[in-house]
């Protein structure tokens, strides 16, 4: 059994053959995607997507989003986790968490309201006993003070590209490290280290379909400019990234797929209620 523990299937990517493109991954051994939420308006949705194919979501601000938040999606927020409590379907809060690539992101005021919102969601996952689905992009140190400050559950720091360090302080916090597209470039060396060195029951797989494609899907600046569509990633790709990281550690694919699966069902603990 394979799970993507971060697979954005609501995404406007696959208006045209979303049913198509979770049947190709069922039929690739992917019996379990986690849908998470990114604004507001995406609540239902990925709510309704979970339960159209037996899969799982998150409810949550993404930090891209949080220039167009307001405080009130905060109490929104809180009222959906109450409201949908019994359905174990809802995983995590998610996905939340700090961008500092982003330029626009990183002006005083936004690296101030993206802080508030993050920790106000923090609060939030204390509050109703959920795990966080956590987005790290340059951001993994105040993160881990973000999470030190209010700790889960548990959860998930998605895409992972940080230090072994601060992957150990994920770890320490409860926390599994989400491993995807970016680890299938033969250029990605300090991650394929930190892949082959953490213990296996650090990681989990994720695609973040339809972002962040393997290797096998990417298109150069230049192919683009020549016409060539970027390739669309999607959750039937997480067998051949799981191939790449059992190839790193040396490992079999059913070591790996076990230990992923167990990793994943710890993490998320209502996964295992599905």
């Amino acid at each position: 059994m394979w799970i993507d523990t971060h697979c954005h299937l609501d995404a406007a990517e696959f208006d045209a053959d979303r049913d198509a493109v979770r049947a190709a991954a069922r039929q690739a051994g992917v019996t379990r995607c986690v849908i998470p939420a990114v604004h507001a308006k995406h609540w239902t949705d990925v709510a309704q997507l979970a339960q159209r194919h037996g899969d799982a979501y998150a409810l949550g601000i993404h930090p891209l989003f949080v220039p167009h938040a307001q405080d009130s999606d905060l109490l929104a927020l809180d009222q959906a986790l109450s409201e949908r409590a019994s359905d174990p379907r809802l995983v995590a809060v998610g996905e939340i968490g700090l961008d500092f690539f982003v330029p626009a992101l990183c002006t005083p005021e936004m690296r101030e309201r993206q802080w508030f919102f993050y920790t106000e969601q923090l609060k939030l996952a204390q509050k109703h006993g959920l795990p966080v689905i956590l987005h790290v992009r340059r951001s993994a140190d105040l993160l881990i003070k973000g999470l030190r400050q209010y700790p889960v559950l548990s959860g998930i720091a998605h895409a992972f590209n940080g230090s072994s360090q601060q992957a150990q302080a994920f770890v320490d916090l409860g926390f599994a490290l989400g491993f995807g597209g970016t680890l299938t470039y033969e250029r990605s060396l300090q991650l394929r280290r930190l892949a082959r060195d953490l213990p296996l029951s650090a990681l989990v797989l994720e695609t973040d379909a339809p972002d962040i494609p393997p290797q096998w899907l990417y298109q150069t600046a230049e192919q683009r400019a020549q016409g060539a569509a970027q390739g669309r990633n999607s959750p039937a790709e997480l067998l051949r990234i799981a191939q790449v990281l059992a190839d790193v550690r040396g490992a079999s694919l059913a070591e790996l797929a076990s230990a992923s699966t167990g990793n994943a069902l710890r993490v998320l603990p209502k996964l295992a209620q599905i």
